[in-house]
């Protein structure tokens, strides 16, 4: 298997959204599966809710962290916007997946940029294969804001390269210190996304 053959995968978002864990957890089942895995990421005011990307790569031989531009095949989004945003590194026919509750980073608040008016008007006009959803709205239902990324998780699952059972193990072993009560909210989370494409 060359580095042609590489999964390519692009998680953005802002600040607090779980981007990084969710990149995390992918780039576990990938190292689980027994496949080389790289992931670099870029986090700009993190904590306070500024862009947040990484990047993630994995098959028999992966050369580079990064993503080169215009090679990436899925792109998991946790904000509108975000998703338009890095929608240009996306390859042709490539995957996006994402959540439509939209949040406005610190860069739209203080006036350094506009937020698009319609991003998703806007995804929906560029070659690709475009999933969307409320994982905001279904978080916040569940209890939890921070559930955002086990739901989007869930929601991908059966668009990655390994067994969604795969992914979902990363992430229970992700919170298993973390209580039975968050562990179970997670499961409940990740498969809440899952069955919204199923």
């Amino acid at each position: 298997m060359s580095e042609s053959a590489v999964t390519n995968i692009l998680v953005a978002g802002i600040g607090g959204q779980g981007v990084m864990t969710a990149a995390d957890i992918i780039a576990s089942t990938a190292l689980a599966m027994g496949l080389d895995v790289k992931k670099t990421e870029v986090a700009g005011m993190a904590q306070r809710g500024g862009v947040v990307t990484s990047h993630v790569r994995f098959g028999e031989k992966v050369l580079s962290p990064s993503i080169p531009p215009g090679e990436a095949e899925i792109l998991l989004a946790f904000e509108p916007a975000e998703a338009l945003r890095w929608s240009s590194h996306l390859q042709p026919d490539a995957m996006a997946m994402v959540n439509t509750f939209a949040q406005e980073p610190p860069v739209v608040s203080i006036g350094l940029f506009d937020y698009p008016e319609n991003p998703m008007a806007d995804m929906a006009r560029l070659p690709l294969s475009l999933y969307h959803y409320d994982a905001g709205h279904a978080a916040i239902e569940l209890g939890d804001r921070r559930l955002v990324n086990s739901i989007m998780l869930g929601a991908i699952a059966d668009h990655l390269p390994f067994p969604a059972e795969a992914l979902l193990e990363s992430l229970l072993q992700r919170f298993a210190r973390k209580g039975e009560k968050l562990l179970q909210l997670n499961q409940q989370a990740f498969e809440l996304g899952q069955s919204a494409f199923s």
